[in-house]
């Protein structure tokens, strides 16, 4: 879910080719989650070896990754550790919300209404540990850095941002603003032509850039009060005060200064007690320094032989799309760790 800034902030659209020589830190389970949402056969059913087991996440790492890299951009993949405690009420809700999905979508199936089975589909994805552990071992075969946050691995990214050592934070949700990434990205995953729900037309997708400075500069406020502002409308961590949309908070925490004079001063809003707590989530939360950004070419052997031999992909469509990796390395004037060292 995250917290929703959209109407707040300022979505500027840029081009993959805009990112080259760029170091990006991808919220991987935000990544992954797309994938199983969108790469689905007509009937909505997800990508799936012989065995049964679902590859979409791993077709969605392949191509998309190496799209991204044949450009000259390197990533690095954040992968969530354990979550705060306060997050247990939002992993129950997503739980909730899954298995509806699931049960609109199985009688959409039986009542033979494809369109509709597909469209709830993609909310009965669920992303298992050893799809997590796949989606690792093929990254670490592409030659892609892959991170364990030991917490919310939007604030791992968003920390390494804030260092330096990545340009900017690869995600959908706006949490990685709360966290202090001075830049983020959204649409990185999903660049390209996608089909609007409950109509036969398709809309091109394109990367977009936030700058949090700019966003500050705009609705002059202060990052420590724009996370005032998530708590107002509501966060991971907890629920919204009804009816305040992420304008109306802006307007409030400005006026106000902070949620402990706004409570002060306005008796009907109510918040949870705890919401210094969910502030240093975002101010202060538990990330690491110890990681390691380093890439590598591909090792096609060991890709094939995973993608291929364990789960049934086809074998050219592997190598050529690994090819254009190397290709893309060869007519370069600048190797790929000069690009980014």
């Amino acid at each position: 879910m995250g917290v929703d800034l959209a109407d707040i902030v300022n979505q500027q659209p840029i081009n993959l080719e805009d990112l080259r020589g760029k170091t990006l830190a991808v919220d991987a389970y935000n990544a992954l989650y797309q994938f199983l949402a969108i790469i689905r056969q007509p009937n909505g059913t997800p990508l799936m070896d012989k065995q049964g087991r679902v590859t979409s996440h791993l077709s969605g790492l392949l191509y998309r990754t190496a799209n991204i890299r044949e450009r000259g951009i390197r990533l690095s993949f954040i992968f969530d550790g354990k979550p705060p405690e306060l997050k247990q009420f939002e992993i129950q809700r997503r739980r909730q919300t899954r298995e509806e999905a699931i049960r609109r979508y199985q009688t959409a199936m039986q009542e033979g209404k494809i369109e509709e089975a597909r469209r709830y589909a993609q909310g009965t994805s669920q992303l298992k540990d050893v799809m997590v552990e796949d989606a690792k071992r093929l990254l670490r075969l592409l030659g892609i850095s892959c991170i364990q946050a030991p917490s919310e691995g939007e604030a791992q990214a968003s920390y390494m941002a804030v260092r330096g050592d990545v340009w900017a934070v690869a995600s959908q949700d706006h949490d990685s603003l709360l966290f202090g990434a001075p830049r983020m990205v959204k649409n990185l995953a999903i660049t390209g032509r996608r089909k609007l729900p409950r109509r036969n037309a398709y809309v091109e997708v394109e990367p977009e850039f936030i700058e949090l400075a700019k966003v500050l500069q705009e609705i002059s406020i202060t990052r420590e009060q724009l996370v005032d502002v998530g708590i107002l409308i509501g966060t991971d961590f907890n629920d919204g005060v009804k009816g305040i949309g992420a304008k109306t908070a802006v307007k409030l925490i400005r006026e106000n200064g902070s949620l402990e004079q706004l409570l002060e001063r306005n008796s009907e809003i109510k918040l949870q007690p705890n919401y210094q707590s969910i502030r240093d989530i975002f101010l202060r939360p538990k990330v690491t320094s110890d990681y390691n950004l380093s890439c590598s070419d591909p090792d096609e052997n060991e890709v094939v032989s995973f993608l291929c031999g364990e789960r049934d992909f086809s074998e050219a469509r592997v190598r050529k799309v690994l090819s254009r990796i190397n290709i893309s390395k060869s007519n370069s004037t600048t190797t790929l760790e000069s690009y980014f060292g």
